[in-house]
């Protein structure tokens, strides 16, 4: 999903919102003639490579289980005419421009205010409860009742996401199950810091956060902040584990894809405590061998298996 820039006009004031749907195939073209019309402020439903964007602009694989649904053979701009502008000089111009470019699509338009298409995006993420103490939950949503859940604050615009995912529900399950409270914790590529600050909500007494990746060490600090950790409970460190990493930990987690988790394996040993545990997830059944080898390979032992759909996570001594 994606948004260009917006500008801020009346909140009153009534706007009216043009709806292009289209081919996903066609979103690029029609994206361009959209902006041609209205520079000023587009939204476009792009379902295609959902689960990849999530990750790489928020390091987060949290999506909302509507969207995961969407139809991802569809596009949909949305384009938001000003109060004191015509829209049908708007929707003249888009269809003609669309004809002459051979893309079959529909219009349709409605009423809206400004605030509403500034936050249509919200709409998406919801509170989301794991496990039996976990609750994940979006900053804006006041009313949300966790009937006694440890509630962790997602900021989406910080970190993508506060829906479901196998590898991340099940990780966050595994980790429920094994932290009792006092543990430390050090997690490999932490993304938005969901996993280490999930921990400390569970009464892990610290968590040290590590990725190469520096928006995801700046989002995973705000997410910190957000949950008024201190930098004694969390920290969250940038660059190569193995150079800037130097203590041994009680559990020590990753959630990431198959061949960077076996480069993990290699290395993970010099940062766990004698009696300590390492949880390893994202792992899908096809990669299953490869992954068995490299434990075999680098001497862990399998203290537990546990499997959500086509996604595995192992619990490693």
């Amino acid at each position: 999903m994606n948004n260009n820039a917006y500008v801020n006009f009346g909140p009153d004031e009534n706007w009216t919102e043009i709806k292009i749907e289209i081919s996903a195939n066609d979103i690029d073209r029609a994206a361009d003639i959209a902006n041609m019309a209205v520079p000023y402020g587009i939204f476009i439903e792009d379902y295609r490579t959902l689960e990849e964007e999530a990750w790489d602009i928020a390091h987060i694989d949290l999506i909302d289980e509507e969207l995961l649904e969407k139809d991802r053979s569809l596009g949909i701009i949305h384009i938001y005419i000003k109060p004191d502008e015509n829209p049908q000089e708007a929707i003249q111009y888009l269809s003609e421009c669309l004809n002459k470019e051979r893309i079959n699509h529909t219009i349709d338009t409605t009423l809206c205010k400004n605030e509403d298409w500034q936050n249509k995006w919200k709409e998406n993420f919801h509170p989301i409860e794991v496990g039996e103490n976990l609750a994940i939950c979006p900053t804006w949503i006041t009313d949300y009742d966790p009937k006694g859940r440890k509630v962790l604050r997602i900021d989406p615009g910080l970190a993508f996401g506060t829906g479901t995912h196998d590898t991340t529900r099940l990780c966050l399950e595994v980790l429920e199950q094994n932290i009792k409270g006092g543990e430390s914790l050090l997690d490999l590529g932490c993304g938005s810091g969901i996993l280490a600050l999930s921990a400390l909500l569970l009464d892990a007494e610290n968590a040290v956060g590590v990725d190469i990746d520096e928006l995801a060490v700046k989002t995973a600090y705000e997410n910190g902040k957000l949950n008024a950790f201190t930098p004694r409970q969390f920290q969250v460190v940038l660059g190569d584990m193995t150079e800037k990493i130097h203590e041994k930990f009680d559990v020590v987690t990753t959630n990431i894809v198959a061949d960077v988790l076996i480069i993990f394996l290699k290395n993970a040993r010099q940062f766990m405590k004698p009696d300590g545990i390492f949880i390893i997830s994202g792992i899908i059944d096809s990669r299953e061998k490869d992954i068995l080898k490299s434990i075999k390979e680098n001497n862990f032992t399998i203290k537990e298996r546990h499997q959500s759909g086509e996604w595995l996570c192992f619990v490693l001594t």
